[in-house]
This record gives C-alpha cells, sequence and structure tokens, in this order.
C-alpha cells in the first residue's frame, strides 16, 4: 500500500479459523504441534522459515515462547466490537503482536482485555462480553460463509469483492491486482428505444 497511493482502500478483517475444531480453550502446544505437524521437530523446520522471512521484514516472531495454542474464536469476536469502534486494525495488530511475538494465549479473555484496553476499548465492555457469548453464532457463521466460498487458509486478501489473492504473496502481485479493479471497465448501460 505504500508503493501504490493511488489505492485508497477500505480494509475489513473477516472471520476464519485455521483450526475450527479446537476446543473452546485451546490446546497445549505439544498436542497441537504433534497433531497438526507430527511433532516439534517438523513444525520448528516449517516456522524456521516463516521466522527468517519474518526477520527479512522487521517482524520477530518468537513461536518459541508459545504455550497452548487457543481457539481464535473470542479473538474474532474482538475484532467484531473493535470495528463497531473504528479500532479494527490497532487490536489486530495488537493480537499479532501478543502471539506471534510475545507468545500471549488470545483465547483467554484477560489476555482479550487487556489488549481491548490497551487499544482504546471500554474495558468493562469488553470484558463483560468476552465472559458470555455475545456474538459467538455470528462468529460462526461468517467463518462458514467464508468456507463456503472455497477460502481454506489465510492469509486471503478479497479485493474489489472479485479477486482473491490467497497465501504471503510478493508485493507485485498485490499490484497487478490493484490494477486489475482500478481498470476494470464499467459497462454503459444499455440503450433502449426511449432514449
Amino acid at each position: 500500500m505504500q508503493n501504490r497511493p493511488d489505492v485508497q482502500p477500505e480494509i475489513g478483517w473477516r472471520p476464519f479459523q485455521l483450526n475450527p475444531e479446537m476446543p473452546r480453550a485451546g490446546m497445549s502446544r505439544e498436542a497441537y504441534l504433534a497433531a497438526k505437524f507430527g511433532g516439534a521437530d517438523r513444525a520448528a523446520r516449517i516456522y524456521e522459515t516463516i521466522r527468517a522471512a519474518g526477520a527479512e521484514l522487521g517482524i520477530p516472531f518468537r513461536f518459541d515462547l508459545i504455550k497452548r495454542t487457543p481457539s481464535t474464536l473470542d479473538s474474532h469476536r474482538l475484532i467484531r466490537w473493535a470495528t463497531q469502534e473504528g479500532l479494527q486494525d490497532r487490536v489486530v495488530e495488537a493480537l499479532f503482536i501478543a502471539y506471534f511475538t510475545q507468545g500471549a494465549d488470545i483465547g483467554d479473555a484477560d489476555v482479550l482485555t487487556r489488549i481491548a484496553v490497551e487499544n482504546g476499548m471500554d474495558p468493562r465492555v469488553a470484558g463483560d462480553r468476552l465472559r458470555n457469548d455475545t456474538d459467538l453464532d455470528l462468529v460462526r457463521q461468517e467463518d462458514a460463509m467464508a468456507r463456503s466460498m472455497g477460502i481454506n487458509g489465510v492469509p486471503c486478501f478479497i479485493i474489489d469483492r472479485k479477486y482473491a489473492v490467497s497465501g504471503a504473496q510478493d508485493v507485485p502481485v498485490f499490484h497487478k491486482v490493484f490494477d486489475l479493479a482500478l481498470n476494470e471497465t464499467v459497462p454503459a448501460p444499455e440503450m433502449t428505444d426511449a432514449d
């Protein structure tokens, strides 16, 4: 986006869970890595590639600090409420930092309340909502809708509600899709005898 000031996007984050069957309480990182990757050694090799790519971009991934793999349902609920307050990007960034660089359990209500407060949300409202099931069904429905559209991983970017870019892609890929969306011709209205 920094390289394309002509593109003025409206950015919205939508719910999608990589692990929709994850228990609400999450699970130990060790058990998760065994189930998903066959063990910590294979996961370490995969995560090292991601860590190295992040380091090149100034992102200090610390997968070693993650002790618990969370259910992200409550994180998505928090993002939904942050959107209503115009704080969505701040809260999403804080969730990413908390989980990927600090190893925080972003499925824990206390952690999520802290993130909400640190990013300008009302602590009482966020805490109360997190302690009950406010918007839980809505988040699950949006997640299901994404799957029904064929989305099966993250990141997935939907541009102009027509074009999908899946996975971590290089900047030129996005520029091509931006150009496609910006230069798409809108068909002229059909003329009738009355015109």
